[in-house]
């Protein structure tokens, strides 16, 4: 719990009772590999803070391939923001790429602590315009980009991620084939 405090207390101050509180209504979860957290076509009622494992988002197109837009891993909070706040249905997956755990707070529990927590609209409003910056960033980052400054990219900035995901899903995230990514290992190597 003290790594999900760390996290929040980035972003504003919390009281040892308000900190309590939020710790009273925290579920933590253990999630399979390949299990999903977020269901496109669904709303969500939970997000979470990954405490061990990897997650991606995900998309699939018409002919049932799946893409990878992005990884989220231990120390970062999980779930469509968006469809959570609004209750709408979400417009992507998000799945277990590892075994996880994970600390979720519910819906109901979000909003006692909306109205318990003069704060906490405040502090998840800040979260989620720092996580959607950072997806933005990123985002840039692949246009931008050439597959071999991408695959740099993603190796500095993610340190031993590229070691817990399936070559395939990578090469999903990257915008290049599997033997693409094989090509760019050997040649930086």
């Amino acid at each position: 719990m003290d790594e999900l405090f760390n996290y929040i207390k980035k972003f504003g101050v919390l009281s040892d009772q308000e900190e309590l509180l939020i710790s009273q209504g925290i579920q933590e979860i253990s999630v399979k590999k390949g299990d999903s957290f977020v269901e496109a076509g669904k709303v969500s009622k939970k997000i979470a803070f990954v405490k061990e494992g990897v997650f991606r988002s995900l998309y699939y197109n018409k002919q049932g391939d799946d893409f990878t837009r992005y990884f989220i891993y231990e120390g970062r909070f999980i779930g469509d923001f968006q469809g959570f706040t609004d209750q709408v249905s979400s417009h992507e997956y998000i799945e277990a790429v590892t075994d996880a755990v994970l600390l979720v707070i519910d819906w109901d529990h979000f909003k006692i602590l909306e109205k318990e927590i003069a704060i906490w609209p405040v502090l998840f409003a800040r979260i989620h315009v720092f996580v959607a910056e950072n997806k933005l960033k990123v985002a840039s980052i692949m246009l931008n980009q050439d597959a071999k400054a991408r695959y740099i990219h993603f190796l500095n900035h993610y340190p031993g991620l590229a070691n817990r995901v399936p070559q395939s899903m990578l090469a999903s995230y990257l915008g290049i084939t599997p033997s693409s990514l094989s090509r760019i290992r050997r040649n930086i190597l």
